[in-house]
């Protein structure tokens, strides 16, 4: 292979156990024939179900259930297109990891070269990892203002969600597969709910057919929610940390391991992916059914819940609640790994975790507790901040486009071209999207 070692040593992530180098031994042997089972999978198993956390944040709440109340199914087509792009993506993203034994963060960093290129990037990095922020904190907010049945004011909601992934971390300890579980638990958790909350609404199953297949835009403000939607679900910072992930997992590995590992990969994000897609939809389809079907106004996630009430019960309201906690909680986490890929990747140097998370904590909780004594909708901040990481999607696809789609970076696990035409594709379409939602906005 060619190219700046690709299968060599990697940098130490600071979350490796001796569990992941042992995992990464039982993908290596792969039982001695090459072939790969349950157990193999179950070994590696853990990164994309991470990268999917990011496809049901609250962002994703707050957009579909924007889109469900207002337009009921029509817009289902741009959850399912988002969630093939980001499915694509994520595959690109691990498959960096495994091949070059180097983040997509670390990459950038080595092409950027000199620090006066590198931390304008790494700024611009951290706007999108402050934005994704936002958005965990206000679902985390809003979930224990609602579980509390207003109980607990919004504003002290927001300064006790500011300590959320402390209890993560803290059960946890030095043990990351820990995190990996509690994970998984907390997106079944998601699941489970909506499988509940769609059994109790019952939608209108040819409705759903149509607005799944038929795509149909119509106006400024469809454009908005589906630029929402692509941005809450092709996250950006996840671009960069499902590479931190495989890379870790494929420490070690020659390369007949590294190409087990890709199989495995495949199959974890194409499984993960499809999961996160389901609940993305169902989402929105709840909203559809509950709110735009009965002809109710609702434009705060407050409405939501309170309208479920005297819907379906307040096992509803509550379950619906729950998920947005979990959701919240389990995106908080992952944002704090993912800030931490960003800094150490791009500058090369370790930073203490809690520091960086009290920091955005911080910058978020400040300005957003001011928005929320000034009265501003929740939602709509969730529904802005999403469309903010639309547009700036494009800061890490495109790199990502670039090294998997060139042999000096990935040797022979370079993208084949119609992966790349795909990933170009994709590329495009999100950058026009961005671009028209400009253009009618601005």
């Amino acid at each position: 292979m060619h190219g700046p070692n690709p299968v060599g040593p990697t940098l130490r992530a600071p979350w490796r156990s001796a569990s992941s180098q042992s995992e990464g031994e039982d993908v290596k042997t792969g039982g001695g024939s090459g072939r790969l089972g349950l157990s193999a999978y179950l070994a590696y198993f853990g990164p994309a179900i991470m990268a999917a956390v990011a496809y049901i944040d609250p962002g994703n709440f707050g957009t579909d259930i924007s889109a469900g109340a207002s337009f009921g199914y029509v817009l289902l087509w741009s959850v399912v297109l988002a969630n093939l792009m980001g499915m694509l993506i994520q595959y690109l993203s691990g498959k960096l990891g495994i091949a070059t034994g180097r983040s997509l963060a670390e990459l950038t960093r080595d092409s950027l070269g000199s620090r006066s290129k590198i931390i304008p990037y790494w700024l611009a990095s951290e706007t999108f990892a402050l934005f994704t922020d936002l958005a965990e904190f206000l679902g985390v907010t809003s979930a224990i203002y609602l579980l509390s049945n207003g109980a607990i004011p919004l504003l002290v909601a927001a300064w006790i969600s500011a300590c959320d992934v402390v209890v993560v971390f803290a059960i946890a300890g030095r043990r990351f597969r820990r995190v990996e579980l509690m994970i998984t638990m907390l997106v079944f958790g998601v699941g489970l709910g909506y499988v509940y909350e769609i059994f109790l609404v019952r939608p209108d199953a040819s409705a759903v057919l149509r607005g799944t297949l038929i795509p149909t835009l119509t106006g400024s403000t469809q454009l908005f929610l589906v630029v929402g939607i692509i941005g809450a679900t092709v996250m950006p910072h996840v671009m960069v940390l499902h590479s931190s992930l495989t890379k870790a997992k494929a420490e070690g590995l020659d390369v007949p391991g590294r190409k087990r590992l890709l199989r495995l990969h495949r199959a974890d994000t194409v499984a993960n992916m499809t999961v996160a897609g389901l609940i993305n939809m169902a989402i929105l389809i709840m909203a559809a059914a509950a709110f735009f079907s009965a002809k109710l106004n609702v434009v705060t996630i407050n409405d939501a819940y309170k309208t479920l009430i005297p819907l379906f019960g307040i096992s509803a309201s509550v379950v619906f609640a729950l998920t947005l906690l979990f959701s919240g909680w389990s995106s908080s986490t992952i944002g704090v790994l993912a800030g931490q890929s960003i800094l150490e990747g791009l500058l090369g140097s370790k930073f203490n975790p809690w520091g960086r998370r009290i920091i955005i904590r911080v910058i978020n909780v400040v300005p957003t507790s001011i928005a929320i004594t000034l009265g501003y909708n929740p939602l709509l901040l969730l529904v802005y901040s999403q469309v903010v990481l639309s547009l700036l999607i494009p800061l890490p696809l495109i790199p990502l486009i670039y090294y998997t789609s060139r042999r000096k970076f990935m040797g022979e696990f370079v993208n084949r071209h119609s992966i790349t035409f795909l990933a170009v594709v994709t590329a495009a379409v999100i950058v026009a999207l961005n671009l028209v939602l400009l253009v009618t906005t601005v």
